[in-house]
Order: structure tokens, then sequence, then C-alpha cells
């Protein structure tokens, strides 16, 4: 079978597609032989091929870490089915035609929803649940800042605030991204590329700043989202692999703002939240109440090139590989 492997640490010239053997043995005790449709890209991806994770692993080594597929065989003790349809969110080899996985690591797929979207909706998707309903309950009435507005997560985190009543001032990275931000419901867009947007917010929020922003987008926002918040807001930061601020004075802190590095595991830290909170994006998806924008489709081989592409910041929405 094909698969994409790094060759070694670096750019996404590293990236290449081989021939490896099958998954062998075959699938053991709670296990399942899964025949992958697509597999998503994240930039977690990009953190492992530039040798920000994984670094106990030897290379060559299988990117990727969410999909959505289809059971081809199953081992002892599992009570999926062959056929069933699935997806996951984190299972290192995703970048490949085929992969065994735990069955307590899978969510069954419904009629209602495709594999792509299924694929496209689970990092993301439970990520940006995650952000909006447990590490900050937004609440009706309330403002948030959201970075990357137009990116695959900023448009599911964007819908989620509005279900639940708030309003978004979305921040993207060219003039051509609003319409896609405003489309998934963002009150206000500002354009910027260099960190240069707090003045803007507080003139939205008529000098009192945001309730919460969510900030993946490195250390150039950090002092912005900080300068956005209003007393007692909130900082939501995730993606390391952009880089951190750097060492916090925590006493220099303003406004008694608080600051949280969010990590979606910790939101579906057991096999039953994984289920329950995945079953609830995708019925939302069903009803129509959160639409997953898929803004890239490559074939499995062009994986360099989605990498260089999201990197870019060029692109909106989900990026996928398909097999």
């Amino acid at each position: 079978m094909q698969a994409i492997v790094m060759t070694g640490t670096g750019s996404a010239d590293v990236l290449e597609l081989v021939d490896v053997p099958e998954p062998h043995p075959a699938p053991g005790p709670g296990e399942v032989l899964v025949r992958i449709a697509a597999a998503g890209v994240n930039f977690m991806d990009i953190g492992v091929r530039q040798g920000m994770a994984w670094t106990e692993m030897p290379n060559p080594k299988i990117l990727g870490v969410e999909g959505a597929g289809c059971i081809i065989a199953v081992g002892p003790d599992v009570s999926m089915a062959v056929g069933q349809r699935v997806a996951w969110v984190y299972a290192p080899g995703s970048y490949s035609e085929k992969i065994i996985l735990p069955e307590a690591a899978l969510v069954p797929i419904p009629d209602g929803v495709d594999d792509g979207t299924a694929a496209a909706i689970m990092m993301q998707g439970l990520t940006a649940s995650h952000f909006a309903t447990d590490f900050h309950p937004v609440q009706a009435g309330e403002i948030a800042l959201v970075h990357a507005a137009a990116g695959g997560l900023g448009l599911l985190l964007t819908q989620i605030i509005k279900k639940r009543g708030g309003s978004v001032i979305g921040r993207v990275s060219s003039a051509d991204k609003v319409a896609i931000a405003m489309e998934a419901g963002a009150d206000h867009v500002i354009v910027d590329t260099k960190g240069d947007f707090a003045s803007q917010v507080l003139a939205l929020t008529r000098g009192e700043g945001v309730h919460i922003v969510y900030d993946g987008s490195g250390p150039t926002t950090f002092q912005g989202s900080i300068d956005s918040l209003r007393r007692s807001g909130t900082l939501c930061w995730y993606g390391p692999v952009l880089g951190g601020p750097g060492p916090i004075d925590i006493t220099r802190l303003p406004r008694s703002i608080k600051l949280g590095y969010a990590v979606f595991s910790d939101h579906i830290h057991s096999p039953e939240l994984l289920r329950e909170h995945a079953a609830r994006l995708f019925d939302w998806v069903v009803r129509g109440d959160l639409k997953v924008r898929i803004g890239g489709i490559y074939p499995l081989a062009d994986a360099s090139r989605a990498h260089r592409d999201m990197e870019s910041r060029a692109t909106t929405g989900k990026l996928l590989l398909i097999p």
C-alpha cells in the first residue's frame, strides 16, 4: 500500500509517497483495520515534520493523525462490524491507504455525513467545541475575537459562538477572506497581517474590549490579543506550531485578564466523551446548523503541496488528502 512518510526533519520536501507493507499482523483484540477514504491535514502535522513532536519515533515515519474510512477487518472483542464507516481524531499514520486502529479511538459516521466532511470536522470541530463550550463557555451577549477566522477551525468556532448567542469579530490575513468569514456568521472582520488589530477591536467594542480571544496565530498576535481584552477577559491560546510568546511575568498582566493554553484532548479524555461530542457535531451538520468548508482536496501524493499551501496562509477551510 502507499503512504506519505517524512524522510527527515525540515520543509515539505521531506515528504515522500512510498510503498509500505500492508498493516500486519491482522487486527488484534479491540482493534480494526480501516481503509482510509480521506485524511485531514493539520498544523500539528507540520509541527511533526519540523521536529516539534514525535521526535522519539525514528524516520521515515508516516504522518497524519485524522481521517475517515470504512472498516474492512475486525479483531476479537470488537462491537463494530465490517462495512461500518468511522472517523478518528488522533491516530498516527493516517496519511496512508489503510490503518489498524483501536475501536476505542473511533466514532461511527451517520448516514447523513459523507466521508470528507467527517474527516474534516474531527480535530477542528472537537477543538472548536472545546474552546467555546468548555474552556470558555460563551454566554449570550458576549463578544469574541477569533483569529484566522477563515481557516477551518475559525469557521467552525465562529458558527458555534453564534449558536450560543455570542458576537464575533474575526481577523483574517487578506481581503479575499472577508466574505468567507462573514458567511460563517462573523459580525465584523478585520484584515491584518502584522498584529496591528487591537485598536480596531477596541473601536468596535466602544473601548471596552472583547470577553474572549481565541488566538492560534503565534507570537505576532499575542500582545494585540491581550490589548483587545476587557477587564477580566480571557485569552484562549493554542497552536504551538507557530511558536509561543516567551516568558510571561504574571504580575504585569493588565485588567485582571485570564490566560490559558487550551488542548482539546482535555475535552475528550475518554472514548465515551469522544463519541458524545463527535455525535453532537455530526448532528449539527445533518441539521444544517454547522457547515464544514473544505478548502482543498489533494491526492495523497500531493501531501507536500498541501503542507506548503497551509503554511502560506493562503488557504481557507479544511484541507484533505485522498488516498
